[in-house]
């Protein structure tokens, strides 16, 4: 054949002998083309040696690389996040050693912060020519992502223009090729003693790469019209011939193991492209025995059909589940709304409102992605509802804080005056006025948690300088340690009684614990609460009427209680309770870790509320029956 042979003219020669030649490069699969172009099987020819098929297109298999691996926008995965996060996430994409063949990935990024960026802009205000960081606050962040990304998009255009030249220089080395495998064919030697030189051409064919897709079909169809040559011209012995043949079939075999061993795989999307990689590596090895041809064939085009109806399976069922998703986070943020819009006025009940709103935030992220379509606009309505329950939160609590600035106030008040008192000597008029700074202080509310504790030490520190003064200038006149040892004793002694059945009997000895109780004298001042609860612990714990009776004269010396006084009585008592629970609440606050405490006091309030209302509901039932 003559140096001045185009390709269209070796096209017409390999039709002429072998019948048509498949020559259309497979194409770069996508994610949301999902069917393989299967390359066909070696045609057979008169010759006994077999046509090696044509290798596969090199630009195909850099465009499968780069392909997503999934259908669904890329640039959805980054929806929440902030333009912060954004501009680092492209930051270190930019910075990565593969950054290259991430290009789909960095303008996914780049999509989602400028949709970010144009959203945030709309919602503050700020116009599209503002100039000034002070009228636009999303400047500096703009500047340095436009920044990064021009550097990265000049390093792609340098990187582009590399592989450009990669590939010219390929082609050139595939010329050569094919100029030393004319050479073979076309020379007067005896073309079986060149095999070992033929062998080695086809070995640096295989490892020359991707060539310029314009050049690509010629380029192969003369290099396939030399190997066909070659074989056609070579006289090598027939188990040499063989040789090569088992090779290829060794090889081909490989092949289609690898591809029935993908069907296994539990990652369809990677099996989907490991298959694409064993489509070029086959078109890479010769023929086979014509007996074995039209058999291997079959079995790779059968593993690749398992490969492909799983690839096409997946993302038939990822639609159906992206739908599954929709609706569970339209039910999400149904729930968020009815938190959001729901009458809520005690704290505990925000405490509890928020857990169920990152209860339901967790289950959100527990949740993939929705349909493609509907991605953004589910998330938005999700994110709109949560920020109108935080929103609402805010505003609760800063009237919380105004009411306890004011509470701190009137306890700085309290805390001047018993500092100012805490020397005084006259030691009974000091001690009503310390007891009923004590009563004030108890019915002021919480104030901020930083200085609850402060505050009351030094309220507590005054008192106990006074008392403690009063206590050792009255050491000679009081045995106020004498009389807690002794007021315990009572404690004990009432612990260890054992009610009776005679209602008259107990009543005998409740009545004489407590006059043993009012006999004792003071105790120390600090440990007078202490001793006091137990002693009424106690004696409520043995006497249950204690409670209706502390404080009263003897039954025989006052009149009998109706139903209506003892259920009053009662309503007062929790009044009280109620009263002493969101005091401990301000207490509690000024502690790390109080959370469980305050949660606590919080139940105690719920449940006596909910008890003055049936106290109320007795009460007026009680006043009913005596009209």
């Amino acid at each position: 054949m003559s140096e001045n042979t185009n390709p269209e003219e070796i096209r017409q020669v390999l039709s002429d002998v072998e019948g048509p030649v498949d020559t259309t490069p497979v194409e770069a699969s996508t994610v949301e083309e999902t069917p393989i172009v299967e390359s066909t099987p070696e045609a057979p020819v008169e010759a006994e040696p077999e046509a090696a098929p044509e290798a596969a297109p090199e630009a195909a298999q850099e465009a499968e690389a780069e392909a997503p691996e999934a259908p669904a926008d890329k640039a959805d995965s980054f929806a929440d996040k902030t333009l912060a996060e954004l501009s680092d996430l492209f930051g270190k994409l930019k910075d990565s050693a593969e950054r290259m063949t991430r290009s789909k990935e960095a303008e996914a990024i780049k999509s989602a912060f400028y949709k970010l960026l144009g959203r945030l802009k709309g919602e503050s205000g700020v116009s599209e020519d503002s100039e000034s960081s002070q009228d636009n606050p999303f400047e500096a962040v703009e500047q340095n992502f436009k920044a990064m990304y021009a550097d990265y998009k000049k390093e792609r255009a340098e990187f582009n223009k590399q592989q450009d030249a990669r590939r010219e220089e390929n082609l050139a080395k595939k010329q050569a090729i094919i100029e030393e495998l004319k050479a073979i064919v076309e020379g007067q030697e005896d073309v079986s003693a060149q095999f070992p030189a033929f062998r080695e051409l086809q070995n640096r064919w295989r490892e020359a790469g991707p060539v310029p897709a314009t050049a690509f079909r010629d380029i192969n169809d003369t290099y396939q019209f030399y190997v066909e040559k070659f074989y056609d011209m070579v006289k090598i012995n027939r188990d040499l011939r063989d040789l090569d043949f088992r090779k290829n079939l060794e090889a081909k075999q490989a092949f289609c193991e690898a591809a029935e061993k993908l069907a296994e795989n539990d990652n369809v999307v990677s099996a989907f492209h490991e298959l694409q990689k064993l489509h070029e590596q086959w078109k890479e090895f010769g023929p086979v025995a014509k007996e074995y041809r039209e058999d291997i064939w079959n079995r790779f085009k059968a593993a690749t059909a398992v490969v492909n109806k799983r690839y096409q399976a997946h993302f038939e069922g990822l639609k159906e589940q992206q739908a599954e998703n929709l609706v569970k986070k339209t039910a999400l943020c149904e729930r968020v709304e009815e938190i959001a819009a729901r009458e809520i006025s005690g704290s505990g009940d925000w405490n509890a409102a928020s857990k169920e709103i990152e209860e339901i935030q967790a289950e959100w992220r527990r949740i993939g992605y929705a349909t493609k379509k509907d991605n953004q606009r589910i998330y938005d309505r999700f994110r709109a509802a949560c920020d109108a329950f935080y929103s609402r939160k805010r505003d609760f609590y800063s009237g919380i804080k105004d009411n306890m600035n004011d509470n701190l106030s009137k306890k700085m008040s309290l805390i001047e005056q018993a500092e100012a008192l805490k020397s005084s000597t006259e030691w009974k008029k000091a001690t009503d006025q310390f007891i009923a700074l004590q009563k004030q202080w108890k019915e002021i509310g919480a104030v901020p948690r930083k200085k609850s504790e402060a505050l009351w030490k030094r309220f507590r520190g005054a008192c106990d300088e006074f008392f403690a003064a009063r206590d050792a200038h009255a050491g000679g006149e009081n045995d106020f340690y004498g009389n807690l040892k002794a007021k315990r004793k009572v404690i004990e002694d009432i612990q260890a009684y054992e009610p009776v059945e005679n209602a008259a009997a107990n009543e005998e000895a409740m009545r004489g614990f407590a006059e043993r109780w009012q006999a004792i004298g003071h105790v120390p001042f600090k440990e007078k609460d202490a001793v006091g609860r137990a002693y009424r612990d106690a004696m409520q714990e043995k006497f249950p009427d204690f409670s209706a009776q502390r404080g009263a004269a003897p039954r025989a010396a006052r009149a009998p209680r109706s139903p209506k006084d003892a259920l009053i009585e009662k309503y007062n008592r929790l009044q009280q309770d109620i009263t002493t629970y969101e005091n401990n609440i301000g207490f509690f606050s000024a502690s790390k870790n109080s959370e469980p405490l305050i949660r606590q006091m919080e139940e105690r309030i719920e449940q006596a509320k909910a008890e003055l209302k049936e106290l109320e509901a007795q009460i007026r039932k009680a006043e009913e029956g005596t009209e």
